[in-house]
């Protein structure tokens, strides 16, 4: 039997796993350097003259000489960011429902009645949804999901806005419907507010309404990235997710402008100056969410988002609510503790 032998070069040795093939100008044929593979290939055999390019879904490892499938990203509830994220929104949660439940145990107290009752519940129950829905930004994007977290955010920040416009409107009306039988007397009725949020919701509802029934945003998977697919929500009409972050900036800015022509009317519980602070926290918010968001991608486009969304809540509810809880737990329980004392 014949064995057969392999001639072996005599100017360069066999490559290795990982690298190629590449022949020298003007000697040999079996003259060669040894090259290594470009990200996304391998070669997994010895004296390899070409590199595989990997599956779609797989990415080479360091020393290029196996595929390994490539790593998924998004916000996850298991890493520390994801984690970080969903208690800060659950503690907001719980303290918007601990105030919710303050106003309810003292909604006989001036402070409660003066500024609109009702509507500070709406705006209050609307607050604690704001910050429960960031959590629809959190986990593996599904098409439920990519719909909802979006129009959640708009509708329920809608109400939200028109709330604090629809206070305001009122406090303005009140102290200019001076004549009786004017139309400003008119208006001064104790369901305007709720027409206030309810034609300001409407509006909000039609663009997401428009935005789902022509370009609804969809789970997809970004595959430029080397060594990971990246799971994200595309937006679709990114026109339409602009005019709903616009409306929202439109009702912001309509609020904080009444609210300063208002913020020096003589009244006790006056609560315009609050609310001008927490218009200003809220469009500065958003104002810088845009160039922050464009300059991201992946899981920290998100965390932009939902940053934005729990930040401009907190400061509606701080600036808003906080000089009110004050008040009633203990301007009302020092005043309560004089009267039966006698002092």
């Amino acid at each position: 039997m014949t064995t057969v032998i392999i001639p072996h070069s005599v100017c360069s040795e066999p490559c290795s796993p990982g690298y190629r093939k590449v022949s020298r100008k003007g000697e040999a044929v079996c003259c060669f350097d040894c090259a290594s593979c470009p990200e996304g290939e391998i070669t997994n055999t010895s004296g390899s003259s070409e590199c595989i390019t990997c599956p779609q879904d797989y990415w080479s490892n360091a020393k290029r000489d196996a595929c390994f499938p490539r790593h998924t990203e998004f916000l996850s509830y298991e890493e520390d960011l994801g984690i970080i994220m969903a208690t800060v929104i659950a503690a907001f949660s719980l303290t918007v429902a601990a105030v919710f439940c303050l106003f309810l145990i003292r909604h006989d107290t001036p402070v409660v009645k003066a500024n609109n009752r009702e509507v500070s519940y709406v705006l209050l129950v609307s607050l604690m949804f704001c910050f429960l829905c960031a959590l629809l930004f959190i986990g593996y994007p599904t098409s439920m999901s990519c719909v909802f977290r979006q129009t959640a955010f708009g509708i329920l920040f809608s109400i939200c806005i028109s709330s604090v416009l629809a206070k305001t409107i009122i406090v303005v009306l009140a102290f200019n419907a001076t004549k009786p039988g004017s139309v400003l007397m008119v208006c001064v009725h104790p369901k305007t507010p709720f027409y206030i949020i309810i034609c300001c919701l409407v509006l909000q509802v039609g663009i997401c309404t428009i935005w789902l029934s022509t370009s609804a945003p969809f789970p997809e998977f970004n595959k430029n990235r080397p060594e990971k697919i990246i799971v994200q929500c595309n937006e679709g009409s990114v026109i339409m997710f602009y005019c709903m972050l616009g409306y929202l900036g439109f009702l912001a800015s309509v609020s904080f402008v009444v609210a300063f022509l208002a913020r020096n009317l003589p009244d006790r519980f006056n609560e315009a100056k609050y609310i001008t602070f927490s218009m200003i926290i809220f469009i500065s918010v958003w104002l810088s969410f845009i160039p922050a968001y464009l300059s991201t991608s992946g899981k920290y486009m998100v965390a932009v988002e939902i940053f934005a969304i729990f930040s401009s809540s907190a400061g509606l509810l701080i600036c808003i609510f906080s000089p009110k809880c004050y008040l009633i737990l203990f301007k009302a329980n020092s005043k309560e503790k004089r009267n039966q004392t006698g002092f």
